[in-house]
């Protein structure tokens, strides 16, 4: 518990708790040259790419038979580890599809392309995917969802503060398109950042778009129709091998962009819009294409947008393409070697006793009315938690690998994984399906299936060790839970009632008293200023649920802590330990760049106020540590936030 603490002496938890669990940390450790961030989430990456490295390579090395999944692993792999090849075909990978761009004549001709180019793998000017109806979470539905821009947010095309990026991303769309041979790079760079500037002018910005009631727009095809006009849906779902009866009904979640952008199709003109998808095509391709590509989408995509100064290794990216194509049959192999059973059964008991910390403090809460509060407790208590891996794995024999041919493999996972989504509609739900693979280092809730979810990526220290005692896991791992049961409690997830449905379950009164808090919560944020873009702020709106999730889970975590001494006296430091746990699991250090990127698109706070901004709501903190008024950490007990 003392590795990574201030050395000094001088930073005392009373002031800066973040600082004081890791000055040392902060003071000696630099961020890897390939990362634009790095900390305690980073470490436990790496360590999980280091261990997937080793799979995939002995796998490769075992010569396993043609058509198993252990024999595409390897395949796979080596197709992107044979830089001759890739260096030898330079762009010819993606000259079929800037073949059929050119062969464009009209507007139904290039909503064709479109959709074509979809099913390849190349983001067109919106996104669809297959998920639970957030209405009838017992039916699947398509979802439709703004897109079309190629910086990280429509912030960027229209902020001062991101001027020097727009001009770089300019020249750096020139440099693409002349590396691929087109014509008049950079009139065609000018152009296209006009065009994505007006779709951009349609977009929703991310506080809007993270409303889930607003987002849930359900209309049948006539519907979706009246909002796009002049946009022939039956041209784009041919040329994107998507049946008419997956649109017979459909979630728009941002209806004006999609009519603002299909009118944008009719009138912005058919040649800028081919020198646009043209774009599109090099920008997604650019990663398996010879290193002149690389070398350039990294020197914009990666040192000026997130200030990363080097390339990740090859075998680093090598892995991460294995994942994307083949996640779950990697998973079951990293399973088998890293999350004993030991771990599965401890993690099922810290879940049990956050869910159960979470029920006293639901029946104990002053604001909420006994109607609300039984519909909360039956929404806790429908809970799914799934831990460490699936029940049932990913089919992957359809997936077709070439050890020489790394740009069709791609291509051929992206349409395996798009008719595996389609096969869905009209299915009977699939609650056993996970949307992260096992040796992911995170943690999720879905609120249609209201359900958890913690891969085995995560459940390592320092997040969590089996052999550690309760007090260290509880103030890391235990957050962690907490934070995710929480999410079905934030501003948006509890908008879901315990069916996993949209449905109002809460009395007026006490969503105004819910609200009541939630506001305070966002203008302590919203002051916040990360020391590495001084001037700009945290956007307390954006970052509500992500805080609510934090607050609640941190809070709740110490009552599961106290619930799993079974009445005992805790030993005399252990409240200390807890916090210092949670703070070591925030330690962070942020490029200017990647911190400034993150306050425009990140629904998460920066580290360091991850940490002190939630302590300081927290009222066994400040007894921890016998805070009083004139220390940096203090907060008034009125004015300290507590929602759950």
């Amino acid at each position: 518990m003392t590795a990574g603490i201030d050395s000094s002496g001088t930073v005392r938890p009373q002031d800066d708790l973040y600082r004081h669990a890791n000055g040392q940390w902060l003071a000696e450790h630099e961020i890897p040259a390939d990362k634009a961030i790095y900390g305690a989430f980073h470490a436990l990456w790496d360590t999980a790419e280091q261990d997937v490295r080793a799979i995939v390579e002995k796998t490769a090395a075992a010569g396993h038979p043609d058509g198993t999944e252990a024999r595409k692993i390897g395949d796979l792999y080596g197709s992107f580890m044979d830089e001759d090849t890739i260096e030898r075909l330079g762009a010819e990978p993606i000259a079929e599809q800037l073949a059929l761009v050119r062969a464009i004549e009209d507007v139904p001709g290039l909503v064709s392309a479109l959709g074509q180019l979809e099913l390849q793998g190349v983001p067109g000017l919106f996104h669809y995917w297959v998920d639970a109806d957030a209405k009838k979470s017992d039916e699947y539905v398509v979802y439709l969802m703004q897109g079309g821009l190629s910086l990280p947010d429509e912030s960027y095309y229209r902020e001062d503060n991101f001027a020097a990026e727009r001009t770089a991303y300019v020249a750096h769309v020139a440099r693409m398109l002349e590396l691929a041979g087109l014509p008049d790079p950079a009139g065609s760079a000018e152009r296209i950042m006009d065009l994505e500037t007006r779709i951009a002018g349609h977009h929703w910005d991310r506080v809007k778009n993270r409303d889930v009631t607003l987002t849930y727009n359900k209309v049948d095809r006539s519907g979706l129709e009246a909002l796009t006009p002049d946009f022939d849906w039956s041209v784009w779902l041919a040329g994107a091998g998507v049946p008419e009866s997956a649109f017979e009904q459909v979630v728009v979640r941002e209806p004006d962009f999609f009519t603002g952008a299909a009118a944008a199709v009719q009138d912005a003109g058919l040649d800028r819009w081919k020198e646009w998808l043209s774009w599109r095509i090099v920008h997604s391709a650019a990663p398996l294409l010879s290193r002149a590509f690389v070398d350039e989408n990294f020197a914009f995509y990666g040192t000026t947008l997130t200030g990363a100064p080097e390339l990740r290794e090859r075998w680093k990216r090598g892995v991460g393409v294995v994942e994307q194509a083949l996640g779950e049959a990697l998973g079951q192999l990293y399973v088998a070697e890293h999350f004993p059973p030991a771990a599965k059964a401890r993690m099922v008991e810290l879940v049990q006793n956050l869910v159960e910390a979470y029920r006293q403090r639901i029946e104990t809460l002053d604001w909420m009315g006994a109607d609300t509060r039984q519909r909360a407790l039956d929404k806790l208590g429908s809970f799914m938690p799934k831990i460490g891996y699936p029940d049932k794995w990913k089919d992957y024999s359809a997936l077709e690998i070439d050890p020489a041919d790394l740009f069709g493999n791609v291509r051929r996972s992206v349409a395996v994984e798009t008719a595996r989504d389609l096969a869905k509609l009209g299915q009977p739900m699939d609650r056993t399906e996970w949307k992260m693979t096992p040796q992911t280092v995170n943690a999720y809730y879905n609120p249609p299936m209201n359900e958890i979810v913690f891969p085995a990526g995560i459940l390592q220290p320092p997040f969590f060790d089996a052999d550690a005692d309760d007090a260290v896991n509880y103030g890391a791992i235990g957050a962690v839970i907490g934070h995710e049961i929480g999410h079905g409690f934030d501003d948006q997830g509890s908008r879901y009632d315990g069916d996993g449905n949209l449905n109002d379950w809460w009395t007026d009164d006490d969503r105004a008293a819910f609200e009541q808090r939630t506001d305070k919560l966002v203008a302590q944020y919203d002051v916040l200023e990360p020391a590495e873009t001084p001037g700009q702020h945290v956007n307390g709106k954006l970052t509500l649920g992500e805080n609510i999730g934090d607050l609640g889970g941190l809070s709740i975590a110490y009552v599961a802590y106290q619930l799993s001494l079974d009445g005992a006296e805790p030993p005399e430091a252990d409240g200390q330990r807890f916090f210092i746990s949670w703070a070591h699991a925030w330690s962070t250090k942020t490029r200017p760049e990647e911190a400034a990127r993150r306050l425009a698109i990140d629904p998460h706070s920066p580290p360091e106020f991850r940490c002190n901004a939630v302590v300081k709501n927290i009222d066994q903190y400040h007894q921890t540590f016998n805070s009083a008024e004139g220390d940096g950490m203090w907060l008034a007990p009125e004015e300290r936030v507590r929602i759950w």
